[in-house]
């Protein structure tokens, strides 16, 4: 009787929708480890998704299979450890279509000003042919496995110690930038002066006067404490800056098939969770930079989505924006 009513129990719960824990998934016996490398502190969301998925992922294989995080540039310079993935390290990277079109050129338009104005926008791109092909290439002619595409980290603004309404306001304003050229040409053409260096080390150029400032998304600024020495944001909202998480297809190609799937799937999932999150603590994040002393500046957007064509001319994507434009439907 005991049985039964164990049995009746069980069948109440799953019918109840109680979660069920996701299935687990056979290696080889072997046991593997990935390591996660970003720029961003550990508190910002990308982070504690991460956290959970190594959770999640470990769970899964029974320990055979686990994720590490190294946060805040522990392992290096992004465009180092890309290099170290590509040569056959276990280590995955947090990485955009700028710095991604230093190996597929084409790749980088998705990176460049105003090319999106949200993330719907910016995800329906990875549904086309362009996207996919781009994708294609990166794995068979450079090396590079594409985990997930789809960790979204919000709109980039300008923050400077000045107030910046328009294009000429940023005229001799040093700003540090990624170095690819869809980030360093598109800040140029919207009038500021692009450095090159690593997001970590903004803080102290700052003080340093090394830079007169940045440009980057609210959970990056908030994490790096820039309202201790920058003044204005100003909303230009210029980049919609979506990342995602490679690994070399030399590492990748040791793992057992349902380990590689379950990577594709869990980087995907997560990755979903947290750009749900980012957009959700966007307002959040910038209401605590103005109770830290921050003013927020509306800018002539016009003014700057004018100027951005500079770089699309350049950089030779204006006619590729077009046909991207074109397939997925927008005017």
């Amino acid at each position: 009787m005991k049985k039964v009513l164990l049995l009746l129990a069980c069948l109440m719960i799953l019918v109840s929708g109680a979660p069920v824990l996701a299935a687990e998934v056979e290696g080889d016996g072997k046991s593997y480890e990935l390591m996660v490398s970003t720029q961003l502190a550990d508190s910002h969301p990308y982070c504690q998704g991460f956290y959970a998925l190594a959770k999640r992922v470990s769970e899964r294989t029974g320990g055979k299979l686990t994720v590490k995080v190294f946060p805040s540039a522990q392992l290096g310079s992004d465009e180092d450890v890309i290099e170290q993935a590509i040569q056959g390290v276990n280590v995955a990277v947090v990485t955009d279509a700028g710095r991604m079109a230093n190996y597929v050129k084409n790749i980088g338009i998705v990176g460049m000003a105003y090319f999106a104005d949200n993330y719907d926008e910016v995800m329906k791109v990875q549904q086309t042919n362009f996207w996919k092909e781009n994708v294609k290439k990166l794995a068979e002619e450079n090396g590079i496995r594409v985990l997930s595409f789809n960790w979204f980290d919000g709109a980039r603004h300008f923050l400077t110690n000045k107030p910046v309404r328009k294009p000429e306001d940023l005229k001799g304003v040093r700003i540090r930038t990624p170095g690819a050229p869809a980030w360093s040409r598109s800040v140029a053409a919207l009038g500021a002066t692009p450095v090159t260096m690593g997001w970590t080390d903004v803080y102290n150029a700052v003080q340093q006067k090394a830079i007169d400032g940045c440009e980057a998304q609210h959970s990056a600024s908030y994490g790096l404490r820039v309202y201790e020495v920058l003044k204005y944001i100003n909303k230009t909202a210029h980049f919609q800056l979506l990342n995602g998480l490679i690994v070399g297809e030399k590492w990748f190609s040791t793992l057992p098939a349902s380990y590689q799937a379950l990577l594709l799937e869990e980087f995907e999932k997560q990755g979903k969770i947290t750009a749900a999150e980012v957009i959700e603590k966007s307002d959040v994040f910038e209401g605590m930079m103005v109770k830290e002393g921050m003013e927020v500046v509306e800018v002539d957007l016009a003014a700057f989505k004018k100027a951005s064509e500079a770089a699309y001319e350049e950089l030779g994507f204006a006619e590729q924006r077009k046909a991207i434009y074109k397939e997925i439907g927008k005017e």
